[in-house]
């Protein structure tokens, strides 16, 4: 404050001409003297008597001029303060500790008044927290509601050497310059209420395409009078178009069993939380037919075009009828959302879809040199003996087959063995990943059956390595798919993918004939998955059943082979009888897996057990191997553990699913279990 004001800087030059241009007068009055010396003496009196009087001026007037300009900045800094404190934003001030420190009018108004100065800006806005309050020099911003209005704001460092005199601001680098106390937070508060609501506006009227189907149409209406035929189509076609009146949708009627829809995007948040009622209301028609008519939807959401929305559609309602229709799929961009599928899929009575894909896989097997025949890590009967009838087509065209295994079960082990051992069979029928590897190329057809996850393969990497890829399996698919798969036949109704090859094998035609000992590999992965025809059974599967045993199928002969060992069978009486029951209806249990080979094997068949015992609804056994848990989830009819097993990561079918979980416990596995049976119960899933 003792400091006395200097003007320096381009005021003080601006001030000092007249002084500078003295110089200018003596070059002038030189040129004089050259020309007259009288004129010069003359010249040179006025120069000496202009810069007396400019130096005077100067002297003199300096310190009025520096009043002067500090009354000017003191009037333009109150002009400032005064457009802060008027500004039509909200606008602060905090310390670096975030203790708001100066608020405008706005701000004031803000906060209704309130009495603020001084307290942590934490303390008066909760959505503002310390942790982000910005530390250098980049700007922070935060989203918050204040007073029903929505709110960006901006938080922002300042700093300047002018906070204090006496640091020395050259010592500090680029960046411990922001670590200083000398510094203060400005925060800009910009109203974006009306924007978000213009954002919300436009988006609840952007269009979403819809597809919904009717997954059993020709075989409900076999299965009434031919009567009432036309009323049960009539009262299933007025649900749908009433429906969609609800939702201002306009739907057009494609073919009998298939309808398009467009509907505005606000209304998707009411379908999402109804659960897509409309899939329980068109169930409950009922007017004496035998089989309740199931309908599939499939929605494309958030699309940049409505073509893309279209194609969202078209792939969400494919992978509900993949997964067995009775269900909704929303597809939005990568994202994909279950919605249904409670239901157990029926099975259909007609092989046509079966005859068009074996002719189509003829096609392939006939125009390539080799086959390759994949299943699922951990391969089981069912998979096993799919591959061997995928081995016999090929081999009824003359076509090298290998079979990718790479460890083997305790349950596999006794039907492989029988292949190994047979001379018939060539020593490279069964390779692992690192052999499949060399010896695929492209001229080969890569099989895929029982698993349609690229996760789940014995070798992910052949997907890469062969052109054509062909997939078998009658698990429900999920949003990780095979994509490059020139022939994908997936059926979740069938019992098992040996029951889909048996079908297949009835229709490849050149008088193929299974020896007994691959008809054995078939009939035992359809015993297996249907847990001795005990669930998942159809007509199809024991006209398939039927098929195997007239080539030679001996179920004796499977018994003894799938019988169990003694530690086996304690192990499995030890689990059952340390089973917990939750929630009344959902039986838990732990399934040792020491000196066991197949400990998920075993798991699986707890889990069947289980369900024999009276008001078990559906049974999980948890099972510890290769540093992972599985999860063995089985149901008779009553609960969809695929769906439970998909919120775990899993999948499978309605009534057989699993799931494995890494970097977790056992006991870890159990709590996620039942809080997400707490859940799904709740929000009326199960």
């Amino acid at each position: 404050m003792g400091k006395k004001t200097r003007l320096n800087g381009a005021l003080k030059n601006y001030l000092l001409w007249p002084i500078y241009l003295t110089g200018l007068l003596l070059c002038m009055n030189l040129a004089i003297y050259v020309v007259h010396k009288e004129a010069g003496y003359v010249m040179s009196f006025f120069v000496a008597a202009y810069f007396l009087m400019a130096a005077t001026a100067f002297y003199f007037k300096r310190n009025k001029i520096s009043t002067e300009l500090v009354r000017y900045a003191m009037d333009f800094a109150q002009v400032q303060k005064r457009l802060l404190k008027e500004m039509a934003i909200p606008y602060a001030l905090l310390d670096v500790d975030g203790k708001l420190q100066w608020g405008n009018n706005e701000f004031s108004d803000l906060l209704q008044g309130k009495k603020v100065l001084g307290r942590s800006i934490s303390n008066i806005i909760s959505d503002i927290t310390e942790d982000i309050l910005p530390k250098a020099e980049a700007d922070e911003i935060v989203h918050i509601t204040l007073n029903n209005r929505n709110y960006r704001v901006v938080l922002r460092k300042i700093i300047s050497p002018n906070f204090d005199d006496d640091t020395n601001w050259a010592l500090y680098d680029s960046e411990s310059i922001w670590d200083t106390k000398n510094a203060l937070i400005a925060m800009f508060f910009f109203d974006e209420t009306d924007i978000m609501l213009l954002q919300k506006e436009n988006k609840d009227q952007k269009l979403i395409v819809g597809l919904l189907y009717i997954d059993n149409y020709d075989e409900a209406l076999d299965s009434i009078d031919e009567v009432r035929r036309s009323l049960l189509t009539a009262l299933v076609d007025r649900k749908i178009n009433k429906y969609m009146q609800g939702i201002d949708a306009v739907s057009k009627k494609l073919e009998k069993d298939k309808f398009l829809f467009v509907f505005q995007h606000k209304y998707l948040s009411v379908l999402q939380n109804t659960k897509f009622s409309i899939l329980e209301e068109v169930r409950n028609v009922n007017i004496g037919n035998e089989m309740s008519v199931t309908i599939s939807i499939g929605l494309g959401v958030n699309a940049d075009s409505y073509i893309t929305g279209y194609e969202y559609a078209r792939a969400a309602i494919d992978l509900a009828l993949g997964r067995g229709g009775d269900q909704a799929v929303v597809k939005n961009r990568d994202k994909i959302s279950y919605y249904g599928g409670k239901s157990l899929q029926v099975e259909k009575s007609t092989r046509v879809k079966a005859r068009v894909k074996a002719h189509a896989f003829r096609e392939f097997v006939e125009g390539k040199d080799k086959v390759i025949v994949m299943g699922h890590k951990l391969g089981d009967v069912d998979s096993f003996g799919a591959a061997i009838g995928v081995y016999r087509i090929g081999k009824t065209f003359n076509k090298k087959v290998h079979i990718v295994i790479n460890e083997i079960t305790t349950s596999l082990r006794p039907m492989l063995n029988r292949f190994v051992e047979n001379s018939e069979y060539e020593e490279d029928l069964f390779l692992n990943s690192e052999q499949a590897k060399e010896a695929i190329d492209a001229n080969t057809l890569l099989v895929v059956v029982d698993v349609n996850k690229p996760s789940l393969l014995e070798c992910e990497e052949l997907l890469e390595y062969a052109r054509t890829v062909i997939i078998f399996d009658h698990h429900r698919q999920t949003d990780e798919a095979i994509d490059n798969a020139a022939l994908s036949y997936i059926e979740p109704f069938a019992s098992s993918t040996c029951e889909m090859i048996a079908e297949i094998l009835q229709y490849i035609g050149d008088n193929l004939r299974l020896r007994p000992i691959e008809a054995d590999a078939l009939y035992a992965g359809i015993m297996i998955d249907t847990n001795n025809f005990l669930t998942k059974t159809g007509v199809r599967t024991f006209e398939a059943a039927a098929y195997l045993r007239r080539n030679g199928a001996d179920v004796t002969r499977l018994r003894k082979i799938f019988r169990s060992n003694f530690s086996e069978f304690k192990i499995k009486a030890d689990a059952i009888s340390s089973t917990e029951v939750y929630l009344d209806y959902y039986a838990i249990a732990i399934c040792e897996s020491d000196d066991v080979d197949s400990p998920t094997i075993l798991g699986a068949q707890v889990a069947n057990d289980l369900l024999n015992v009276a008001d078990m609804k559906a049974s999980f056994v948890f099972t510890e191997f290769n540093n992972k848990i599985y999860i063995s989830a089985r149901s008779i009819d009553e609960v969809n553990v695929q769906v439970i097993m998909e919120k775990l990561g899993g999948g499978g079918h309605l009534s057989m699913a699993g799931a494995q979980l890494e970097d977790c416990t056992i006991d870890d596995a159990i709590v996620l279990l039942k809080n997400t049976l707490d859940e799904m119960v709740k929000e009326g899933d199960i």
